[in-house]
């Protein structure tokens, strides 16, 4: 159903089950999957793809330029999964040429009020961004994570799977995993997630090994690599404290602790 005061160009490519409500626009390149709804005042264009049961709300823009001034017109894209909600206001980028070409959002997401998502920026699943959070170009935000009201995070920071940033926290280094983070300049590593792991499903065993790893990994005695090896020693059968690591290693923007 498209309601008469919505402008939707011919050429974009409709389910006939979406929902598009008064006074949104819809451009030429957008392709929009069943039983999604855009509430009203939504605007989406560029080349963006948006899957099922999506539910965008008033005053949203997706598809929009990126904030780059590197970015010349190019058909950059994108890309949003099924069964999100996205909350008043939110605005998510297009990526750019020079940073893989999308911005992506995966499934059963929430962006609270007044989220920006900048260009080439990547949300895993099941992840909650609330209210005013601003993601520069480059983020990757993984599954499970909750970033609370007011947060920021720098270009090319990444926040692990299971993390919890909380509110007004501001990151110029990326979170490992599992973890909960606070502060600004800098930010601090305050210990292992508990009640999002238990949550989840985590095992108290599994718990109580990632908590102990982290206390290692905030040692102010340790060097990076001290830690990590201790790390391994205590822990390396654990699969949870693997991807720890691996995250930390594989890391170029620096790790908090």
């Amino acid at each position: 159903m498209i309601h008469p005061t919505a402008l939707v160009d011919p050429h974009a490519e409709i389910d006939p089950s979406v929902e598009i409500g008064p006074y949104c626009v819809v451009g030429p390149h957008v392709k929009i999957k069943k039983d999604t709804q855009l509430v009203s005042h939504v605007v989406v264009q560029g080349h963006t793809e948006i899957g099922e049961s999506n539910v965008f709300y008033p005053f949203c823009v997706v598809g929009g330029v990126p904030q780059d001034l590197k970015y010349k017109g190019e058909p950059t894209r994108v890309k949003i999964g099924n069964s999100n909600r996205i909350r008043e206001s939110v605005t998510i980028n297009l990526g750019t040429a020079q940073g893989g070409g999308v911005t992506e959002i995966g499934d059963h997401n929430l962006l609270m009020a007044y989220v920006h998502l900048g260009h080439d920026c990547k949300v895993g699943n099941h992840a909650i961004l609330a209210n005013y959070v601003g993601l520069a170009g480059h983020v990757d935000i993984g599954d499970f994570a909750n970033l609370g009201g007011m947060v920021g995070v720098s270009q090319f920071v990444s926040v692990g799977s299971y993390t919890y940033i909380t509110g007004q926290s501001g990151l110029e280094k990326s979170v490992p995993p599992y973890s909960i983070a606070m502060g600004s300049r800098p930010c601090r590593v305050k210990g292992a997630n508990i009640i999002g792991l238990r949550r989840a499903g985590f095992s108290a065993e599994t718990i109580t090994k990632i908590n102990e790893a982290i206390k290692l990994w905030s040692r102010p005695d340790f060097e990076k690599e001290q830690s990590l090896i201790e790390i391994e020693s205590q822990f390396g059968d654990v699969e949870e404290i693997r991807t720890f690591v691996a995250f930390i290693r594989g890391n170029q923007s620096g790790v908090v602790r």
